[in-house]
């Protein structure tokens, strides 16, 4: 077990083991009770609970041999109208023989799911009603099409807050032996963004590690850009000092190899902080967008973000002469 993965070594087994989500919770509590379920549309983020829903509705409905009636695709890989006519369809038309009359298959990622395969899939719905169940995991319930939707239960899975994620890897940490600083576990959450798996899977790299868990420690495994570092660099430019804060930026991407795309986010939400006036947000905010824009067409990071940085350093300088 020492090699297991901890997100899935930890992974709650059935409803009443969720300790987050407790709407959606509360409504799957009541199919697992009444023995019947409709089709569900689970849309959330990544990491808020979605998979592990399922998993624990279908051990609750089925009892420890619940693999025997259940199955998960992935369908990101297994997008396309092919396999809605072979896989899918030979796991629903079989009966269960179980004392639930219907068996359930999982599909997750269902938003990547062609436009064809989605419309298959709505027949397979609805042929084999009496024999399986479905439920379509997705980060973007807008992308799966009308049809299906009027067809579901629709769940919505909200991202964890700061204090539920921490409480979760203070545990984890506890039973794994793990040392750890009350920063580092909130730099751990900060860099999941509320995604649970990952701040697990992050927990388990450091601790490799043998070191106590910081936030210098976290930020090295994850290799993104401390706050802190990006806020200075703002603030050097919002003085005026374009060459310094330019060297710290080159510092950034060279010797730390941070990726230009998780500076330029975390230069978002630091811009949204600064105390300048509101017009020079939105004309920062606007250039973001567009720098963002090129760096997925493949323009260069360096240039796109020294050219932000050309920008505010401007505008502190007229701030400064005017």
């Amino acid at each position: 077990m020492e090699s297991a993965m901890w997100s899935e070594k930890y992974r709650p087994a059935t409803l009443t083991e969720m300790i987050n989500q407790l709407n959606v919770v509360g409504r799957l509590k009541r199919f697992a009770a009444t023995k019947t379920m409709p089709h569900c549309l689970f849309a959330g983020p990544p990491g808020s609970g979605k998979t592990t829903a399922a998993l624990c509705l279908a051990h609750d409905l089925f009892g420890e041999r619940f693999m025997d009636a259940f199955m998960e695709l992935n369908a990101s890989d297994a997008r396309g109208i092919d396999v809605i006519r072979t896989t899918v369809k030979e796991f629903a038309r079989i009966a269960t023989i179980s004392e639930v009359p219907f068996k359930i298959l999982v599909l997750d990622e269902a938003d990547n799911m062609t436009a064809d395969a989605q419309h298959a899939l709505r027949r397979t719905m609805e042929r084999y009603t009496d024999t399986c169940r479905f439920i379509l995991s997705c980060n973007y319930s807008g992308k799966i099409i009308e049809p299906i939707q009027s067809r579901c239960a629709i769940f919505r899975f909200v991202p964890l807050g700061e204090e539920e994620v921490i409480s979760y890897l203070k545990r984890i940490a506890d039973k794994e032996h793990v040392r750890f600083e009350q920063s580092g576990l909130r730099a751990l959450t900060g860099a999941s963004e509320g995604d649970l798996r990952r701040a697990i899977n992050t927990l388990q790299a450091a601790s490799s590690l043998g070191k106590p868990i910081d936030e210098k420690l976290v930020y090295e495994v994850v290799g993104k850009v401390k706050p802190g570092e990006v806020q200075e660099v703002l603030e050097i430019a919002a003085k005026g000092d374009f060459i310094k804060a330019r060297e710290r930026l080159r510092s950034m991407l060279v010797q730390q190899g941070l990726s230009g795309k998780d500076i330029l986010k975390q230069i978002h939400s630091e811009v949204l902080r600064m105390p300048i006036p509101e017009k020079s947000k939105i004309e920062l905010v606007d250039s973001i967008g567009e720098i963002d824009y090129r760096l997925i067409q493949g323009a260069d990071e360096e240039v796109q973000l020294s050219s932000l940085l050309a920008r505010l350093a401007l505008a502190g300088s007229h701030k400064r002469s005017s």
